[in-house]
C-alpha cells in the first residue's frame, strides 16, 4: 500500500467537537480534504459553524452540524440520539472542545471548576462511551484528544484547566491499552501557543506576548494547521501503529519543563 493511500479517509466519518473555529476547524478541513465526512459539534456560534460546514462540503463530503454545549448532562445519550436521527456513525472522534478560565487558583468559583472539568474531561469520556461500540463492530477506530502544553507546563492562572488536561492524558493512556485489541487507537495531541481567537486575545498584551514567546524555542506561535497535519496522521491508517501517545505541537515549549 502506498503512503498516500494510508491517509485516505473515504467512507469514514469524524466527529470534531468545538469544530466551528480554530484548531477544530483546521482539523475538520484536513480530514475532509482526505475524504472523511464530518460532524461539527459547536456550542453557540452558528455563524462560524455554518462557515466551517461550507468549507468542508467544498471537498465533496457530507457534513452535519451538532449544536450542543458539552457542559450538559447525558452527553452519551444525546450523542446516540443525534447519530440515530441523522443516520450516521462515527469512526473518528476528535475531542477538541474545551473551557478555560484564566484566573488565580484561589479565585476559581465552583461553577468555573465544574465547567472546566465537565467539558474538558467528563464530556470526552461520555463521547468515547458513545463512539466505541460502533468502532468495536468495525474493528477500526481513532480517538484523538486535544490536550494542551499546560498538561506539564503549569500556568499560574490556568490551574484547573491544566489539571483537566493532565487528567485526559491519563485517560488516553488507560483506554489505549483497553481498546487496542479492538483496532481502536487512542492518542493525545498537546498544542502549545497556537494563533486562535482565545490565545490572540491574551497575546494582545505586548509584555505578556514577549514573555510567552521567550519560552518557545522556535520563537513564534503556531497555527491551527500545524495541529491539523498531525491529527490527520493519527486519524488515518498512516498512524495505525501509534496508540497511547502524547504528542506536543508547541514549538519546543514543553522542553522547558
Amino acid at each position: 500500500m502506498s503512503i498516500k493511500n494510508l491517509f485516505d479517509l473515504s467512507s469514514k466519518t469524524a466527529l470534531v467537537t468545538g469544530g466551528g473555529q480554530g484548531i477544530g476547524r483546521a482539523i475538520a478541513l484536513a480530514l475532509a480534504e482526505y475524504g472523511a465526512n464530518i460532524i461539527i459539534n459547536y456550542r453557540s456560534n452558528a455563524v462560524l459553524a455554518e462557515e466551517t460546514a461550507r468549507l468542508v462540503r467544498a471537498y465533496g463530503v457530507q457534513c452535519w452540524l451538532w449544536p450542543l454545549d458539552l457542559i450538559e448532562d447525558n452527553i452519551t445519550e444525546k450523542f446516540n440520539e443525534f447519530i440515530s436521527a441523522n443516520n450516521c456513525k462515527v469512526d473518528i472522534l476528535i475531542a477538541n472542545a474545551s473551557v478555560q478560565f484564566r484566573k488565580p487558583w484561589n479565585e476559581v468559583t465552583s461553577d468555573e471548576f465544574a465547567a472546566q472539568i465537565n467539558v474538558n474531561l467528563r464530556s470526552t469520556l461520555n463521547l468515547i462511551q458513545g463512539v466505541v461500540p460502533y468502532m468495536k463492530e468495525q474493528k477500526w477506530g481513532r480517538i484523538l484528544n486535544i490536550g494542551s502544553v499546560q498538561q506539564t507546563s503549569p500556568h499560574k492562572d490556568m490551574c484547573i484547566y491544566a489539571a483537566s488536561k493532565s487528567g485526559l492524558v491519563n485517560l488516553v493512556k488507560n483506554l489505549a491499552v483497553q481498546l487496542a485489541p479492538f483496532g481502536i487507537n487512542v492518542n493525545n495531541l498537546a498544542p502549545g501557543v497556537i494563533s486562535t481567537a482565545r490565545n490572540e486575545t491574551a497575546l494582545a498584551n505586548p509584555e505578556y506576548r514577549k514573555t510567552v514567546l521567550q519560552k518557545i524555542p522556535l520563537g513564534h506561535a503556531g497555527h491551527p494547521i500545524d495541529c491539523a497535519a498531525l491529527s490527520l496522521l493519527l486519524s488515518s491508517d498512516a498512524g495505525r501503529y501509534i496508540t497511547g501517545g502524547d504528542f506536543y505541537v508547541d514549538g519546543g515549549m514543553s522542553l522547558f519543563n
